[in-house]
């Protein structure tokens, strides 16, 4: 089966993208949005309306490929490359077609990987190799897992893998939504501000993490025994002045908070580039050790491409890796970098963005069950149950395809 033409379309996210660096810096709230001025290049207000570039990619024999060109909710920092542009996304793609027309699809990797060394930004080589993905897929009549699965010699049985939702500012309402439905680690929690969400000492997460852990016992059962996952956004460095210690200390008061259940912390400290980073968390990782803290460290900021996630894995640097699929460019470069995190003893997050669209989250989720993802982030969007919709219900398709076709093939 052969690429004809690609046919490109502007298409919504499931969210909105933010200015983190003025959110971060104290912007208040107007209702949904911010007020003030953006502080990261290529914003025209700190919350904008998300935007994605979806990509038709026609096969000869009528079929259709879909990826999505989609960047991260806080685009622009932590080392990441400028702010989307669709039409420039549209521009790039256009002058593909003639590339792609006429390629054979038989097989994902080889022409994946020749997508990924072009010139091309990363939201569009993220986009194209989704649809290369679906597009194999279809050509070989199976699903995009078991693709993944042995073009990159994963050795995993694909099976749904743990899921990890985000509250979005309603980190209460929602809270109870991911316990009610389940959810193996939760709830983000968006500890994006110091003065609202963390507190100037820490009191008010320290709060805020006792009460999930409450919730999750009251409403969950005995039998409930979900990972408590707060990204607090570099705040703790922050009001501790970046002293390691005094972070070590308040990761140590958030651990007896989250008891009786296992704690993660998603980027306590931003130390502005990825050495900085890597040095910062080998020895916060020391000293949790060194104190019996078992808070689990994960990388996400400074932490991008697959040669920034081989370099936190090769130092140590972290417990956990998101690797956040955008951030990635060609999805080729996402399975190496859950392969590499997981060869390397280090929890592999298949995490990205609720600023993304049902299309990436379903092809993004085939990889994390191909490859054995440690957790899966429920996406897109802020409100719980689309994302764990989209994610959770992929999961179970996909794992009921093989089973089914198992047991054809058993029975012959």
């Amino acid at each position: 089966m052969k690429i004809r033409d690609l046919v490109t379309v502007p298409v919504r996210t499931g969210f909105f993208r933010d200015d983190q660096a003025a959110i971060r810096d104290g912007a208040a709230h107007d209702g949904f949005l911010y007020t003030g001025a953006p502080r990261t290049p290529g914003f025209a207000s700190i919350r904008e309306p998300g935007l994605a570039v979806s990509v038709m990619m026609l096969l000869d024999d009528g079929r259709i490929a879909l990826g999505d060109c989609a960047e991260v909710q806080y685009a622009g920092v932590g080392g990441r490359g400028a702010v989307m542009s669709p039409d420039a996304v549209a521009g790039e793609i256009d002058r593909l077609r003639g590339m792609l027309a006429g390629e054979d699809i038989a097989d994902f990797r080889p022409l994946a990987e020749r997508i990924d060394a072009l010139d091309l930004t990363t939201p569009v080589r993220y986009g194209i190799s989704q649809a290369l993905l679906d597009a194999t897929a279809q050509a070989q009549s199976r699903t995009m897992a078991e693709v993944v699965r042995d073009e990159y010699d994963t050795g995993i049985d694909v099976a749904p893998v743990p899921l990890y939702a985000q509250s979005g500012d309603e980190r209460y309402t929602n809270v109870d939504k991911m316990i009610v439905k389940g959810v193996n680690v939760l709830p983000h929690g968006l500890i994006n501000a110091i003065d609202d969400k963390l507190g100037r000492d820490g009191g008010l997460l320290l709060d805020y993490v006792g009460w999930v852990s409450s919730r999750a016992q009251q409403l969950g059962g005995p039998a409930y025994r979900p990972i408590i996952h707060v990204d607090v956004y570099g705040t703790l460095g922050m009001i501790f002045d970046g002293d390691l210690d005094r972070i070590a200390d308040y990761l140590g008061r958030l651990q007896e908070r989250a008891a009786p259940f296992a704690l993660r912390v998603e980027h306590p400290v931003d130390l502005g580039s990825r050495d900085a980073q890597i040095d910062a968390g080998v020895r916060l990782r020391g000293i949790l050790r060194a104190r019996g803290i078992a808070v689990e460290i994960v990388a996400d900021e400074w932490c991008n491409t697959l040669d920034d996630i081989r370099a936190f894995v090769d130092a140590g640097a972290a417990d956990m890796i998101q690797v956040k699929t955008p951030d990635l460019g060609g999805v080729g470069n996402t399975i190496e970098a859950l392969l590499v995190a997981r060869r390397g003893s280090v929890g592999a997050f298949c995490g990205g963005t609720c600023n993304e669209t049902d299309v990436a989250a379903r092809v993004t989720t085939n990889i994390a069950m191909a490859v054995g993802a440690d957790q899966v982030l429920a996406k897109p969007g802020m409100g719980v149950d689309e994302g764990l919709m989209v994610v959770g219900n992929e999961m179970a398709r996909v794992a009921a395809l093989i089973a089914a076709r198992d047991r054809v093939a058993a029975a012959r």
